[in-house]
């Protein structure tokens, strides 16, 4: 069924590509041809590269920050104010690209200005699910842990931490995917790499189909990404850390 309407879709596509302009909508195999030509030309996969590890550092420290705040919410009382009550409402109220353009203005049109402001963008979606988790921790579990230690550096690791897996993957999960949608703004705004840096070219070029191929391309690496990595890595330590 999937494949039928896999199929269904691309027929309906190359229709509609055959009655419109081909700077409008270019055709499946015009654009099949472009992402091909983005991945095996050197200069242009180097492009792709670049924007997979902005995501990929971007995706990084927003979960270790949103994790070290939540935790220090958690087990600090007088920061937990501080952190969920001023901090996490104006970085997720904050517009996407009010950071993007601040960025601008102080790191210039470099990696450092995407990687910032994909980061702080990405941060208040670790910090709620992460504080959601560690909100919903089962306490019956966790007095029973601590009747069997004091230190709470062991509860953390042994109990607290497998209890939140399914939170961390929901956070990673994500941030993942909606990293890639930031970075492709933040490089077009603020980026003088990536495939951000690449749609620019390819809007100034009215080139649509490299625009729908960068478009396919993410959507490609997000999906292969989720199916391969996350999945499987968040079943298997899911089974290995599983309480009860």
């Amino acid at each position: 069924m999937q494949r039928l309407f896999t199929i269904v879709c691309l027929a309906l596509w190359a229709v509609a590509a055959a009655l419109l302009p081909a700077y409008l909508l270019p055709g499946p195999v015009t654009v099949g041809g472009e992402l091909v030509h983005l991945l095996t030309t050197a200069v242009l996969a180097w492009q792709v590269f670049i924007s997979l590890v902005n995501v990929t550092v971007s995706v990084a420290l927003a979960f270790s920050i949103g994790f070290g705040l939540a935790l220090a919410a958690h087990y600090v009382r007088p920061l937990r104010l501080l952190i969920h009550h001023r901090l996490s409402p104006i970085l997720n109220a904050f517009p996407a690209i009010g950071w993007t353009l601040i960025a601008v203005l102080w790191f210039g049109l470099t990696q450092a200005t995407v990687i910032f402001s994909v980061t702080v963008i990405l941060l208040p979606f670790c910090l709620v699910n992460l504080h959601e988790g560690l909100d919903t921790l089962d306490a019956d579990v966790l007095e029973m842990a601590r009747s069997y230690t004091r230190l709470e550096r062991r509860t953390l690791r042994l109990v607290v931490l497998p209890l939140l897996v399914p939170f961390v993957f929901a956070s990673l999960r994500l941030s993942f995917g909606v990293a890639w949608k930031v970075t492709l703004t933040a490089e077009l705004l603020g980026g003088d790499s990536g495939i951000g840096y690449l749609v620019n070219l390819a809007m100034q070029e009215q080139n649509t189909a490299r625009i729908l191929a960068c478009a396919l391309l993410i959507v490609g690496i997000v999906i292969t990404v989720d199916r391969f990595g996350f999945a499987p890595a968040q079943r298997r330590l899911g089974s290995v850390y599983r309480i009860g």
